[in-house]
């Protein structure tokens, strides 16, 4: 995969989105190893696939294609199986700290759209930056009061909810911890009503 610029920035990875998901994972932005390989969450040290090779949310998924574990070149694939793949920011960088501000004003709009486009049934946001990002760029709302799992607010018909950041960077989340809030996303995509959100 080539931009046609060899000391250029690497491509951005495409957005897996259509009418009728289920879930939508939602990325801070590309980092530079899954931009480079064309895949989300490739980077090997990246938690997001073994933990959700481990939860519950992708049993169905792995017995359908008769494997034991989902991995990055998976994620074309996940849309046939109601999951999608999009990200707050597209510019692809080697850390979320690496993003200038102006980066989340423009592509949290851009988000809003899409997501409202989509409308799946929930949107899952990888970590508490990116949602404050879009709360804030996006919505227009203070984002300060956000914090881990289903949020009080609505984007239309989707639920929203926060996992933490399956980066290797995010140390204070076990493995065992990330697989509980993919869990914990599947008893919400399984009963909406039995997962209460935050007063």
């Amino acid at each position: 995969m080539t931009t046609g610029d060899p000391g250029g920035p690497p491509p951005t990875l495409p957005d897996y989105l259509r009418p009728g998901l289920r879930l939508v994972f939602v990325g801070i932005n590309p980092g530079l190893s899954s931009a480079c390989r064309g895949h989300y969450f490739a980077r090997r040290t990246n938690r997001f696939w073994p933990a959700l090779s481990r939860s519950r949310l992708s049993a169905p998924i792995r017995a359908a294609l008769g494997r034991a574990a989902l991995g990055p070149e998976d994620d074309a694939r996940l849309p046939d199986f109601g999951i999608g793949f999009t990200d707050v920011v597209k510019t692809p960088s080697g850390s979320a700290a690496d993003l200038a501000p102006a980066e989340f004003a423009r592509g949290a709009p851009e988000l809003l759209r899409k997501l409202e486009w989509a409308a799946p049934s929930v949107a899952c946001f990888q970590g508490i930056t990116g949602y404050r990002a879009f709360v804030r760029h996006g919505l227009g709302e203070d984002a300060r009061g956000a914090r881990l799992g289903l949020q009080p607010r609505r984007l239309g018909p989707s639920l929203l909810f926060v996992v933490p950041n399956p980066s290797p960077a995010n140390a204070h989340v076990t493995p065992a911890e990330q697989v509980a809030w993919y869990d914990r996303l599947a008893d919400l995509l399984d009963d909406p009503a039995g997962v209460a959100a935050p007063e």
